[in-house]
C-alpha cells in the first residue's frame, strides 16, 4: 500500500492573490474555489500533468526562518536570469543569488521561499 500526493498546500493570508501570482508564474489556472464546513475559502490551481496547488487561508503570517519545504522551478523557455526578472515583475523578490550555486532563491508575495534553477 502507498499514498500519492494530491496537492501541494500553501498556507497564506490571501488565497486569491497568492493563487493569481502562482497561476501567472506557472501558467496554471484556478480550477476550483470551495469552502470548508467552517466557511474558510480555498483556491485550487492546476494544469494538466502537473501537481495541484491548494491555497489555504490562515489568519497568521509566515513565521521568520527558512521554509522546510519549497518549490524548485526551471524555466521552460528562455534563461534563468530572464525567468527571475519575469517572476520579480509578477511580485516575487530575490533573497539570495550566489555565484557558486546554480539556483536563485526568491520569495513569493507572502514571503514563501522558492528557487529558480537554470534550464535543463
Amino acid at each position: 500500500m502507498a499514498s500519492r500526493i494530491i496537492a501541494v498546500v500553501v498556507d497564506c493570508r490571501d488565497a486569491e492573490s497568492l493563487a493569481a501570482f502562482w497561476c501567472a508564474a506557472l501558467d496554471y489556472q484556478v480550477v476550483r474555489r470551495w469552502q470548508d464546513a467552517r466557511g474558510k475559502e480555498y483556491v485550487e490551481a492546476a494544469t494538466d500533468g502537473r501537481p495541484t496547488l491548494l491555497f489555504h487561508p490562515v489568519p497568521e503570517g509566515k513565521t521568520p526562518g527558512k521554509n522546510r519545504l519549497h518549490l524548485d522551478l526551471r524555466p521552460t523557455d528562455g534563461n534563468q536570469d530572464a525567468e527571475v526578472r519575469r517572476l520579480v515583475g509578477l511580485g516575487a523578490r530575490v533573497v539570495s543569488s550566489e555565484q557558486d550555486l546554480p539556483w536563485v532563491v526568491l520569495t513569493d508575495p507572502e514571503d514563501n521561499e522558492f528557487c529558480v534553477l537554470p534550464p535543463g
